[in-house]
């Protein structure tokens, strides 16, 4: 059995940037095992630009800003196994893995979990109908379109307006395909408000709030969909169905975090995000077990993914630096009114660096709105906001000087509160 100090489950942009921030705070013992043969992820087929202007203040494609973490990893000369798909992960830190060359059983001092995201399927979505050729994931057509060179088809239905199915709008209109409508069912879109207007809004495609498929229409290869209005309760209303031919529908309605590895590490997750509960430094509730990126909760630009993977690099440094646990308080960080969730979930402020930027999403759109903090029942912090929306994270800085001036603290509060009530 191969021992290290540090092993990276995942070689995308958070599992290279984990690694990246642990080999920069002294640990040399690391290894990063990826099941695809090329380090990147989700990039890798991202084409389009937009990425990196937080990180590198240039506007770069997907796999230029892979690159420059791809180059990085190779310089400081961090061992990397590709094709490697990891099977099991133990409490204990024991990894079972397998490759080409067989199976593979590593310990670890300490784990980053960075598996990444998965798309939601037809499967969960339950929609009536038959079950023809034409039906795929937004991300499956990225695949096909950007690293194929295959249209999946020329008329087209997007269900769900989350930021994949918005950019694959404007790749298939690109590419020649015509795409009837953006079908969402909640009454905002689920996507960056950028994208809306560079991929919709640009190209004259109609974007249909309220609204759902209630039925998929066609016996080998689809050949419409019957689109409704919903109510306030999400239900389609009757009389309200309209038929749209077409011979391809793509799905962009959800991200799902990869946590059948952290759920065999007896990590605990989170009922609203589906990603692992963490302090402050990003460890799980299995001690030396860390989680960042999109397997930790759904980011919304690959920056700020990079960015938190990097503090899980340091922390899990930290921790096998100094392995003996320390007592710890645990204030719990709470979604108030109009947040959905918190992460972190918990924190220390003994433990806690200089800062701690805390990342939350809002669970509607409010607009003229205040962000506030609150110290049990003491507001400690407030900042206007124009508009917020589910499809955009929002943070809050935390400052360890702020435990100073109000100790005793039980409990974290963060609110999306109207202007007239802040």
């Amino acid at each position: 059995m191969q021992t290290v100090d540090l092993a990276i489950i995942g070689g995308g942009p958070a599992g290279m940037a984990a690694a990246i921030g642990a080999h920069e705070q002294g640990i040399e013992d690391i290894v990063i095992l990826e099941r695809e043969n090329a380090l990147g992820g989700i990039l890798n087929q991202c084409i389009h630009n937009g990425f990196g202007l937080h990180a590198f203040k240039e506007e770069l494609t997907g796999p230029e800003y892979a690159e420059r973490y791809i180059r990085k990893v190779t310089e400081l000369g961090i061992p990397v196994k590709l094709g490697t798909m990891v099977l099991d992960i133990t409490p204990d830190k024991e990894i079972t893995a397998v490759n080409p060359k067989g199976m593979l059983h590593i310990r670890a001092k300490a784990i980053i979990l960075a598996m990444g995201c998965r798309e939601r399927p037809r499967g969960a979505l339950n929609i009536p109908g038959t079950r023809p050729v034409g039906i795929y994931t937004a991300g499956t057509a990225q695949k096909f379109v950007n690293l194929n060179g295959y249209l999946p088809g020329r008329e087209v239905v997007i269900l769900g307006s989350g930021d994949i199915g918005l950019i694959m709008a404007r790749r298939m209109t690109l590419e020649g395909a015509e795409v009837k409508a953006v079908v969402e069912l909640m009454p905002y879109s689920t996507g960056l408000k950028r994208n809306i207007v560079q991929c919709l809004d640009d190209y004259d495609i109609p974007l249909l709030l309220s609204h759902t498929v209630t039925e998929i229409i066609g016996r080998h290869r689809i050949e419409g969909v019957k689109v409704s209005a919903v109510d306030e309760n999400q239900m389609p209303v009757p009389g309200s169905e309209q038929f749209i031919s077409c011979d391809t529908l793509l799905l962009s309605v959800g991200l799902l975090p990869e946590n059948e590895l952290s759920m065999a590490a007896d990590v605990s997750l989170s009922p609203v995000t589906g990603g692992a509960v963490v302090n402050e430094r990003l460890e799980t509730t299995t001690p030396g077990i860390f989680a960042c990126g999109n397997v930790l909760h759904v980011h919304d630009l690959v920056d700020f993914v990079s960015e938190e993977s990097m503090l899980a690099g340091r922390n899990a440094a930290r921790y096998l630096q100094n392995p003996e646990p320390a007592s710890r308080r645990e204030i719990p960080i709470r979604s108030g009114q109009g947040v959905r969730y918190t992460v972190p979930s918990f924190m220390d402020p003994d433990t806690m660096d200089e800062v701690l930027t805390i990342r939350f999403r809002v669970n509607n759109v409010y607009r003229n709105c205040y962000i506030c903090l609150y110290f049990d029942a003491d507001r400690v912090y407030r900042r206007k906001a124009r508009i917020l929306t589910p499809g955009e994270m929002e943070s809050v800085v935390l400052k360890k000087e702020m435990f100073t001036e109000h100790k005793g603290v039980s409990s974290i509060t963060i609110t999306a509160e109207e202007a007239t009530n802040a």
